[in-house]
């Protein structure tokens, strides 16, 4: 008897896993991490309690699955290739300040139910120190790039570039000029990148 899974069965499978990570993204960011039930997000999503749990392992499971997500976005790994491309450091800020915008639009949502929840949670707290870890070695390699096309001011080494890349770029900036001040986020992109150019560059845009 064969046990190979139908193209049909792999399909159904796949969009009910689908549904399940949407519905539990939905009410996380909706009620909360620890709000949030598991009845509920069966119930969102259409399936059984128990198929929540074998399909994403309960909450922490789910959220697992969303930071992994974020964190294998084929954007950061996109932005990183195109970085020994360009010359100008210019140019290398507007992708940071692009790229970074773009996993908001697209991850957003999982970033603030991580920050919310890692205090309190130790799966969050490792999700968030595994995704800081990640989002600021990427951050680094920009530094790194600018160093060597001799774009930073005197006195800003790689380490300094990265702590002022994360400044503008990491979590809070685009949260607080979104969330708190209600900018859209084409809006807080081009204040960012503005603010970050004149901070970090040899020769800042005019």
């Amino acid at each position: 008897m064969s046990t190979r899974t139908s193209p049909r069965r792999a399909d159904y499978a796949a969009l009910t896993r689908q549904a399940i990570i949407d519905a539990a993204r939905t009410l996380f960011a909706e009620r909360g991490f620890f709000r949030t039930k598991i009845d509920e997000i069966a119930e969102l999503a259409n399936v059984a309690p128990g198929t929540v749990y074998a399909v994403g392992g309960g909450k922490q499971g789910l959220l697992g699955i969303m930071v992994d997500e974020w964190a294998s976005a084929p954007l950061l790994k996109e932005s990183l290739e195109r970085l020994p491309a360009l010359r100008d450091c210019h140019e290398i800020l507007a992708l940071v300040a692009s790229a970074s915008r773009q996993v908001r639009e697209d991850h957003g949502a999982v970033m603030r139910i991580l920050l919310n929840a890692a205090p309190h949670d130790d799966t969050a707290a490792q999700g968030l120190r595994e995704s800081t870890e990640r989002y600021r070695g990427t951050l680094a390699a920009v530094a790194e790039r600018m160093h060597e096309l001799g774009g930073l001011p005197d006195g800003v080494d790689i380490r300094r570039a990265t702590d002022i890349l994360w400044f503008y770029f990491g979590y809070s900036g685009y949260f607080t000029l979104t969330d708190d001040n209600g900018w859209s986020l084409p809006e807080a992109e081009q204040w960012l990148l503005a603010r970050c150019e004149q901070a970090l560059l040899l020769r800042p845009a005019s």
